[in-house]
């Protein structure tokens, strides 16, 4: 099992000539946080390696995460009866997330500075980042709780991240440009600013009521879900359309420009089948256990289209991980089971199917991931955590300059 391989020499063909370049024009990061980065870096050791940074930066999401499913499995911590999170767990979720946020816009910077950036940086980065779309979002959820953000809705909500996330990636896939989305900075620091606030004030202030007898919740969407289609998504679709009149990006027919489409749309066409059809409404019986399968899958998918677009290959047109799903999709949703079994599925039975196969897609997304980068290691003869001992040339440092 550990010897699968994932790249095909054209993959590594295609790493070999890839070169970053990205533009980023968001007010806030080019004004405020780069700046702010540039001297932090300065005081990082030049032994310390970019990937420790971007991964010490996904761990803190993921610590996030453990403890808020500790104190509130259910997302009942907004619900005055219920709330049994303590103020310090709102407290270090904020810190963390700021540590992820300003180390992410870090790693970069220190790659540069050590002669490390390429591929492999681009792929530790960005696949993580796919993992933490989902992530982030749970904790949102925790803050409004079922009661006013009932699952089905924080199921769209975590799709239209899914979505801006995604969009990004089908953007470079076609342009070759990393175009830096500058909602995400807003982003991260209103989410940190909110979980600080639940600290000093309690969950409860996100149960008020606003303008239009709105609740928090509601107004949560609408910012979220407005913001992609008013800034992100147009701008995403112009530069993907000046690509083509400008004859600057990869200039594929329209099918293959859309192809990285097709399996992000089947995922969300077969989760949302499940999610409204499955004959127990396990949605709203295990929320965090299917948010996070939804989000593994998607992130196996990103990941798939990130190393496409670096080796400028043909993504994939679906995702083998998504057979399962349609397997337990078929089993929920539908009669089979009856006529088969001769009774209803349980719902118990449905939601260790569940379980399971989150275990499953887990495991099979975490060897994906492994495979990928230890391939990317011997390859290029590097090693992920460390800083080439070698000294590196003001010549490489040259052609370092517009990597990542």
């Amino acid at each position: 099992m550990l010897g699968v391989k994932y790249l095909t020499e054209a993959h590594l063909k295609g790493f070999e000539k890839y070169k970053y370049n990205s533009i980023d024009k968001g007010f806030l990061s080019v004004y405020v946080m780069h700046p702010f980065w540039n001297k932090c870096v300065e005081f990082l050791p030049m032994w310390l390696a970019p990937n420790i940074l971007t991964f010490v930066g996904f761990l803190m999401t993921v610590v996030n995460f453990l403890l808020l499913s500790y104190y509130d499995w259910d997302f009942e911590a907004a619900n005055p009866a219920e709330n049994t999170v303590p103020r310090w767990v709102w407290s270090v979720a904020a810190l963390n997330i700021l540590i992820y946020y300003n180390l992410d816009g870090m790693d970069g910077k220190q790659a540069r500075r050590t002669g490390t950036s390429g591929p492999l940086g681009e792929l530790f980065d960005h696949g993580l980042d796919s993992y933490s779309a989902v992530l982030i979002p749970i904790y949102m959820f925790s803050l409004f709780g079922s009661d006013d953000l009932p699952p089905i809705r924080m199921f769209f909500v975590i799709w239209n991240v899914f979505l801006n996330f995604y969009l990004t990636h089908v953007e470079k896939y076609n342009t070759g440009v990393m175009f830096l989305p500058w909602g995400y900075d807003f982003t991260m620091w209103g989410v940190s600013i909110t979980l600080f606030l639940t600290t000093v004030i309690g969950p409860g202030i996100w149960r008020a009521r606003t303008i239009f007898n709105l609740s928090m919740a509601n107004v949560f969407e609408i910012i979220l879900i407005g913001s992609g289609i008013v800034t992100s998504h147009p701008i995403i679709v112009k530069n993907i359309y000046m690509s083509y009149k400008n004859k600057t990006g990869k200039m594929r027919p329209f099918l293959e420009a859309v192809r990285p489409m097709f399996p992000f749309l089947w995922l969300f066409f077969f989760t949302t089948i499940w999610a409204f059809y499955s004959r127990n409404n396990v949605l709203s019986l295990e929320p965090r256990i299917m948010f996070i399968l939804f989000g593994t899958l998607f992130s196996n998918i990103a990941c798939r289209l990130i190393v496409a677009q670096m080796s400028d290959t043909r993504c994939d047109g679906f995702n083998i991980l998504m057979w399962p799903l349609v397997a337990t999709v078929a089993v929920s949703c539908f009669p089979w089971y009856e006529q088969v079994m001769g009774s209803e599925i349980e719902a118990n039975v449905e939601r260790w199917i569940v379980q399971g196969l989150t275990i499953f897609v887990t495991i099979a997304h975490l060897h994906y991931g492994h495979g990928l980068v230890r391939e990317m290691c011997s390859h290029f003869k590097i090693r992920c955590f460390k800083v080439r001992d070698r000294p590196v040339t003001t010549a490489v440092r040259k052609g370092l300059k517009h990597a990542e």
